[in-house]
């Protein structure tokens, strides 16, 4: 399977860099390095998610987005390849499973709150992240050119993690929590 990582320290970091693919060291804090920290982030959050029992439709989509994650990953960590892993068929591959698992919910009429069955708030918050790791590629990829494929898939993917966290909350028998506006203070003297 490759080589194998005997060691997990190296002290190599202790300077606040980090290495790339490429043998690259750069600093902890840049783009790059927070775009890769929010595909990781929301990686384990979708482990945490599919540590839930959840309907096998579901664990297989989401255990196929970890892999495609990991893939989102090494093409960071590999800038100025010719590394390609993520494509545009994967990104409508996304779009026709947010159409499928949208297929049964009711039409969204109003605002939702994330909440409802444990698995659906933590797609929820996958969703959040996910939707960070985007806005932190997009300004990576403002500042250097990168595959606007990963940007789409991002982009899908927050998508379908809102419509899966519905999903979630339908196929365990909950509602959607809905946002009740806040109802404005009586006026002084009235």
């Amino acid at each position: 399977m490759g080589h194998r990582l005997t060691q997990i320290y190296t002290r190599t970091g202790d300077d606040g860099t980090t290495g790339l693919g490429t043998g690259e060291r750069i600093a902890k804090d840049t783009l790059r390095i927070e775009a890769m920290g929010d595909v990781d982030e929301l990686n384990a959050l979708l482990g945490r998610l599919l540590a839930h029992p959840l309907p096998a439709q579901a664990r297989d989509c989401l255990v196929r987005i970890q892999h495609a994650l990991f893939e989102v990953g090494s093409e960071l960590c590999l800038p100025g390849m010719d590394y390609v892993r993520i494509t545009e068929a994967m990104v409508t591959r996304l779009e026709h499973e947010t159409d499928h698992f949208n297929e049964p919910l009711g039409a969204l009429k109003e605002f939702i709150l994330p909440g409802g069955h444990p698995a659906a708030a933590e797609a929820h918050v996958a969703r959040t992240v996910c939707r960070r790791a985007e806005r932190h590629l997009v300004a990576l990829f403002r500042a250097e050119p990168g595959n606007q494929a990963v940007a789409h898939y991002l982009n899908r993917l927050s998508d379908l993690l809102f419509v899966l966290a519905r999903w979630l909350n339908h196929a365990h028998g909950q509602g959607d929590v809905l946002w009740v506006p806040a109802q404005p203070a009586p006026e002084a003297g009235a």
